[in-house]
């Protein structure tokens, strides 16, 4: 195997589709370093795991000698990005995406070689355009050509609305191109039309029309939906070691497969030889700690995976509390404390709504007695340790109030 075919072969694992293959396989055999464009936009403070697929895959050309280019859209940011979107999308204030941005810049080096990464902000060159610039960028594409985009063309037939600035997210992320001149665009299944239109206008502008190489949407911990802050079921790289370690742990015996393959280092024969393991006996659970210390030594350290290890198993297999339990104190009249608030006022849950799932669900405890009834009110007086499903904890001590 030629050492194209090799470095061809390593980028196809962890890939969805490579348009077009033999492209890529000629700019490779140039021996030039390819300029290799991401972009991110800055819609919440943190990146979880999700994000990591194609930021490990970014990784992957650096370590063969390429140049990364990590677009923050901070200018597309403030559009808002309509992909999958039913309706139009609230676009972010400047204030939130400075401050999202400037997270993201400290995050992505937990991944990324420095000396290899050029961190750019598209407002850098669309702040600067004029009105008749736009005109002219917006007449490289046409509107029937927009609606054969999935989601647009869904809204369009079931007559939803489309707001006008919608088409111009794609033909700016692809002007993003041009104006970083990319070789090879990297993006999630979902943003192929986007990366399509980075190739179209390329050609317009007289540059050769990028690569283009899909990564796959990572599912979140429940399965079924794509990994989501807003959905609740991601597992954020700048949590707790102890927190990423259980949610990781979380996961199904069958959802662990499709983690270790977009998400750990290791050699797919390493990874069938885990497999191999488990199908001739091996618990599953030891095969989900060793993607569990992998990653948590990936974002923190091997210390902090060998303690988030070792607190895991007292606590879940020996039915220990956290060691680091958060405590509060809150004052109560005669007639106590009502749970339900009191479980959304510690942070235990985001909403009055999901402490009626999780007591639904049977999922809470006081004091280690599993609590089903919305009534149920803790009298003053005392402490009480509170735990909604596996991981969360706080003890709370309610006094009397004067």
């Amino acid at each position: 195997m030629s050492s194209v075919e090799a470095v061809l072969e390593q980028l196809r694992r962890g890939a969805d589709e490579i348009i077009r293959e033999d492209e890529l396989r000629e700019r490779l055999a140039s021996g030039r370093p390819l300029r290799i464009k991401a972009g991110f936009d800055p819609t919440a403070p943190d990146l979880h795991l999700g994000h990591t697929v194609l930021i490990n895959k970014l990784r992957q050309f650096q370590d063969l000698g390429h140049h990364v280019l990590f677009l923050i859209g901070d200018f597309t940011g403030m559009i808002g990005d309509p992909t999958g979107r039913n309706a139009t999308r609230k676009p972010l204030t400047p204030e939130d995406v400075a401050h999202n941005a400037e997270t993201y810049r400290e995050q992505i080096f937990r991944i990324l070689d420095p000396g290899r990464t050029e961190v750019v902000f598209n407002s850098s060159w669309m702040a600067g355009m004029s009105a008749t610039d736009m005109i002219q960028l917006a007449s490289r594409y046409t509107v029937a050509r927009m609606l054969e985009r999935d989601d647009f063309h869904k809204r369009y037939h079931g007559n939803q609305s489309i707001a006008i600035h919608e088409f111009l997210y794609p033909l700016i992320q692809g002007y993003d191109s041009v104006a970083l001149r990319a070789d090879v665009e990297l993006g999630g299944t979902d943003q192929k039309f986007n990366l399509l239109v980075g190739r179209e206008l390329q050609r317009e502008y007289g540059q050769a029309p990028q690569v283009l190489l899909t990564t796959p949407v990572l599912e979140g911990l429940g399965g079924g939906q794509k990994m989501s802050k807003s959905l609740g079921n991601y597992v954020g790289i700048r949590e707790p070691a102890g927190e990423m370690y259980g949610k990781i742990m979380s996961v199904s015996d069958e959802l662990m497969w499709r983690y270790f393959e977009l998400l750990s280092f290791r050699s797919l024969s390493e990874i069938e030889g885990i497999r191999a393991r488990v199908n001739a006996g091996m618990n599953p659970r030891d095969a989900k700690f060793e993607l569990a210390d992998e990653l948590v030594t990936r974002f923190h350290d091997a210390t902090c995976a060998r303690e988030a290890h070792e607190e895991f198993v007292a606590r879940f297999q020996r039915g220990a509390m956290p060691s680091d339990m958060p405590e509060h104190e809150r004052e109560a009249n005669a007639d106590g404390l009502a749970l339900v608030p009191l479980l959304k006022d510690l942070g235990l849950v985001p909403s009055t709504a999901e402490a009626l799932r999780m007591l639904k669900q049977r999922a809470v405890r006081v004091d280690g007695e599993r609590v089903e009834s919305r009534d149920c009110v803790l009298p003053a007086g005392a402490q009480y340790v509170l735990q909604v499903g596996k991981r969360r904890f706080a003890r709370v001590h309610v006094q009397k109030s004067l």
